[in-house]
């Protein structure tokens, strides 16, 4: 019986949470330690080999959450930073970039990735299809890592506080940087997820995170068939347990067992730099485009 309580409930395969979040001292709730210290915990119970995770800037705090200052955007990306330093078996780090100051994004890139970041958040700081983004996505493409961007799932009006995107806005950006590979955040957050599924079907650079809260009937189905395993990467954001939630469900949509194992690490493995993912052998995943930013090749 002890045996079976201490099985991870997700299993024993590799598994990689492309789209987690943590907060710090700055982000306005004294018991940040304890949120930080209860995601971890919940990740050992599901099984979760590697958080890669994101601060925006401090919360709302003292800046806005999608408008921080670069002030927040640094010290957000310092505590970042910090945690992965304290938990290099289980956290990896996005640097978050506010892209309306281009010379303050790249620095942030270059001091991130040089402590280690393996990836790029974009919030919703500007509206994806933005040439303010160019840079941005060009250095995501010179160094090889993915850019995760904060998606409404079909965008009808402007939202209070945020220049908010859908995946039509991050598809034109996506066809502009055809060798950097973009990540259209948490398809179950919130709109009309049939939309985001037409809007990037045939756009092969963008992969698909199936975190957030809504579990709706058929959503997982209409990824799979619009981008297919190849192109879903597993994750949770803020709700770890409708994550758990939605990779239980992946057989029942119709994946095998082969299928299964991409949307839990192997795309993620692809589309991170080498080594990225900790305790997670990489050697023997082959990758699928043959473009500069893919790492993984041997």
């Amino acid at each position: 019986m002890a045996d079976a309580d201490n099985e991870p409930l997700a299993g024993r395969t590799p598994l990689v949470d492309v789209h987690a979040h943590f907060y710090h001292a700055a982000s306005g709730r004294s018991d940040y330690q304890r949120v930080n210290a209860s995601r971890l915990r919940a990740g050992e119970r599901i099984g979760i080999r590697a958080h890669i995770a994101s601060i925006l800037g401090s919360w709302g705090h003292k800046s806005p959450t999608y408008f921080p200052s670069f002030l927040n955007v640094t010290s957000g990306n310092d505590a970042m930073l910090t945690l992965q330093d304290a938990h290099p078996d289980r956290i990896r780090c996005y640097v978050t970039v506010n892209p309306n100051d281009t010379s303050h994004a790249r620095e942030e890139i270059e001091r991130c990735v040089g402590r280690g970041a393996v990836g790029i958040k974009l919030a919703a700081s500007r509206r994806a299809d933005d040439a303010l983004l160019d840079p941005i996505a060009e250095e995501a493409a010179k160094r090889g890592l993915p850019l995760l961007h904060h998606i409404w799932q079909h965008r009808t009006r402007e939202w209070p506080g945020q220049e908010i995107s859908d995946g039509v806005d991050l598809g034109r950006l996506a066809v502009r940087h055809p060798r950097a590979s973009f990540i259209l955040a948490h398809i179950g957050g919130g709109g009309d997820w049939a939309h985001s599924c037409a809007a990037v079907a045939d756009i092969t650079n963008i992969y698909v995170d199936l975190s957030g809260s809504g579990v709706d009937r058929g959503m997982l189905d209409l990824v799979y068939a619009s981008v297919g395993a190849t192109r879903m990467l597993w994750g949770c954001d803020i709700t770890m347990e409708t994550g758990l939630a939605k990779l239980r469900a992946l057989e029942a949509v119709g994946l095998n067992d082969d299928e299964i194992a991409e949307v839990r690490w192997r795309n993620a493995a692809r589309i991170f730099p080498h080594n990225a993912l900790p305790d997670i052998p990489t050697s023997g995943v082959a990758a699928r485009r043959t473009d500069a930013t893919v790492r993984v090749t041997q």
